[in-house]
């Protein structure tokens, strides 16, 4: 990242950080009504200092990893205090201990319902092999196309 972004006394308008990191203005406006951006007005125009450039930076991490905004706004909150972040860094420490075990216990789930799904097809497949082994080559086909498309999301 250039160093420019970093420099304290810059500032940004909701076109470059749209850009920056992908998301419309809808969304920025959005964080701004919930309290979690407070961008400076010139005129009718929004004016994003470095700080808040940063927090929208945080915003889309906790976001990405599946924290709710009011989760966000909490740890985001707790970096005013004047402990060299301590707070924050403590009730993220908690906060991201959580959400690994809630991660985990959904992957768990999703590997369960995975393995259920599988084993439904082989029993499907060989019912289907008995009754009307024809219509195999149509239930193949739609499964590869069905990974192809996986496979090039990925």
């Amino acid at each position: 990242m250039p160093t420019d972004l970093r420099r304290p006394e810059r500032t940004f308008a909701i076109r470059q950080l749209c850009h920056e990191f992908k998301v419309t203005p809808r969304a920025l406006r959005f964080y701004e009504d919930k309290g979690l951006l407070t961008p400076a007005r010139d005129g009718m125009n929004r004016v994003y200092n470095h700080r808040d450039r940063v927090r929208l930076q945080l915003i889309l991490r906790g976001k990405r990893v599946g924290f709710s905004l009011n989760e966000i706004r909490e740890i985001l909150d707790l970096y005013d205090h004047n402990d060299g972040g301590a707070a924050q860094m403590a009730r993220s420490l908690k906060k991201f201990r959580e959400r690994v075990v809630a991660l985990k216990a959904q992957r768990d789930d999703i590997d369960g319902a995975i393995e259920a799904l599988e084993a439904g097809c082989v029993r499907l497949e060989g019912q289907l092999a008995d009754l009307r082994p024809d219509l195999l080559p149509q239930a193949a086909d739609y499964d590869a196309t069905m990974r192809r498309r996986l496979d090039a999301a990925e």
